[in-house]
C-alpha cells in the first residue's frame, strides 16, 4: 500500500488499517491447526494426563504477534515509519518466537505421532545439524549478527526497495529468534540443557546488541539509508531515525527485562519445589533411574538426544517426564514379572 493513501499515523489507524498477507495467514492458520489437531490428539490418547492449556495459549499467541507484526496497521506503515519499522522487527525477533517455543511444538509432535512419523522427528532432533543450530552459543552469535547487520549495513537499503527482501527478513527474524530462546526458554528434548544461571547470562548479554543498535542509529546526523515511501505527516527522516533507535533500544531492554525476570523466577519455583520434595520422592525418582540403567546399559554414557558427552542421562532424566525413560522402566517390569525360572536373577541350580 503506497504512503499517499495513508494518512497520518495513530494508534486508531494501527488497529484498523490492516493489509491482508495471504502466505503469513494460510502458514499461520496451517500451523494453529495443526497444533490443534496434536493437543486434542493427546487429550484422546493420554485422558489423564492431557497437553496444557497453557502452552496451546502460549502457542497460538505466537502466531497472533506474527499476524499482527505483518498485517496490522504496524505491518502496514513498516515501509513509511522507520520507528514502526524497528517496532515490528522487536515483535518477530524478541515477542513471537519465545511465545512459540513455550508452546513445545516438537514435544507435541512427539507425543501425538506415531511410527514411523515419530522416529523420523526423533533423528531429526537428535542430528548432528540440528545439534549445532540449537548450541545456544551459535543463537547468541546469530542474533547479534542479525540485530547489527540487518540495521546497521547496506542491508537495511535492500529491505527498503525490495520487497521480497523485506518479506525474508521477517522470516529471518522469526528463525533467529526462536533458535536463541529455544535453549534459554523452551523444554523441547535438544541435547543442550542450559543451566538457569547461564541462561540468565545469555539473555542478560543480547541487551547491550540492542542497546549498542540504538546508540548508533541515535547518533546519526543525516540518514544513510535509501529514503522510505514519502509522506507528507510525522517526523523528519533523521527524527525518525532517531526514534527508531530509541525503540531498539528502551524497547529491546524492556522485553528482554521481562524475559530474564520470567526465567528468574522460573528458577526459584524449581528450586522451591526441588527444596519441598520428600527424601521418599528422591529414593524412587533415583531407583527408577537405576532399574532403567538396567535395562539401558549404555544409556549412562549416551545423552538423552543421543549423542556422546554433556547432556542429561538416564540417571538423571526426569523419568516421569520422558517417554523414553517410561518405555524402559515398563520394560523392567515386564521383565521382572514374568515367570520365575526365566526372571534373570533366578540360579541355573535351584537353590
Amino acid at each position: 500500500m503506497g504512503s499517499s493513501t495513508l494518512p497520518p499515523f495513530g494508534w486508531g489507524e494501527a488497529a484498523t488499517n490492516w493489509q491482508f498477507a495471504p502466505i503469513v495467514t494460510g502458514f499461520t492458520v496451517a500451523l494453529a491447526a495443526a497444533y490443534l489437531w496434536g493437543a486434542l490428539r493427546v487429550r484422546k490418547r493420554h485422558p489423564r494426563r492431557p497437553w496444557p492449556i497453557g502452552r496451546v495459549i502460549l502457542f497460538l499467541l505466537g502466531l497472533l504477534v506474527i499476524n499482527v507484526a505483518t498485517q496490522s496497521g504496524i505491518g502496514t506503515y513498516d515501509d513509511t515509519l522507520f520507528w514502526d519499522h524497528m517496532i515490528q522487527h522487536l515483535m518477530l525477533i524478541m515477542v513471537a518466537p519465545p511465545l512459540l517455543v513455550s508452546g513445545q511444538p516438537v514435544t507435541l509432535l512427539l507425543h501425538a505421532s506415531r511410527n514411523p512419523l515419530h522416529t523420523w522427528v526423533k533423528k531429526i532432533i537428535r542430528s548432528k545439524p540440528v545439534l549445532w543450530i540449537t548450541w545456544p552459543g551459535f543463537g547468541v552469535a546469530a542474533y547479534a549478527a542479525t540485530i547489527v547487520g540487518t540495521h546497521l549495513t547496506s542491508f537495511m537499503n535492500l529491505v527498503i526497495e525490495h520487497d521480497a527482501v523485506h518479506e525474508s527478513e521477517h522470516v529471518l527474524y522469526l528463525v533467529v529468534g526462536y533458535l536463541y530462546f529455544l535453549p534459554l526458554v523452551g523444554r523441547e528434548p535438544i541435547k543442550w540443557k542450559v543451566s538457569y544461571p547461564l541462561r540468565l547470562f545469555l539473555l542478560f548479554i543480547a541487551m547491550p546488541v540492542d542497546a549498542f543498535t540504538g546508540v548508533v542509529l541515535g547518533s546519526y546526523q543525516t540518514d544513510p539509508n535509501a529514503p522510505m515511501e514519502p509522506r507528507s505527516w510525522g517526523p523528519s527522516a533523521v527524527d525518525d531515525l532517531h526514534q527508531g533507535g530509541a525503540v531498539m533500544w528502551v524497547g529491546g531492554a524492556a522485553i528482554m527485562f521481562v524475559m530474564i525476570m520470567v526465567t528468574f523466577f522460573a528458577w526459584t519455583r524449581e528450586t522451591r519445589s526441588s527444596a519441598s520434595m520428600g527424601w521418599l520422592e528422591v529414593a524412587r525418582r533415583a531407583s527408577m533411574a537405576d532399574r532403567i540403567a538396567e535395562v539401558l546399559p549404555a544409556a549412562p554414557a549416551t545423552t538423552q538426544a543421543g549423542e556422546r558427552g554433556t547432556g542429561q542421562s538416564v540417571r538423571t532424566a526426569d523419568v516421569d517426564e520422558d517417554d523414553d525413560q517410561l518405555a524402559a522402566y515398563n520394560a523392567y517390569l515386564a521383565r521382572i514379572s514374568g515367570p520365575v525360572g526365566h526372571r534373570p536373577e533366578a540360579s541355573t541350580d535351584g537353590s
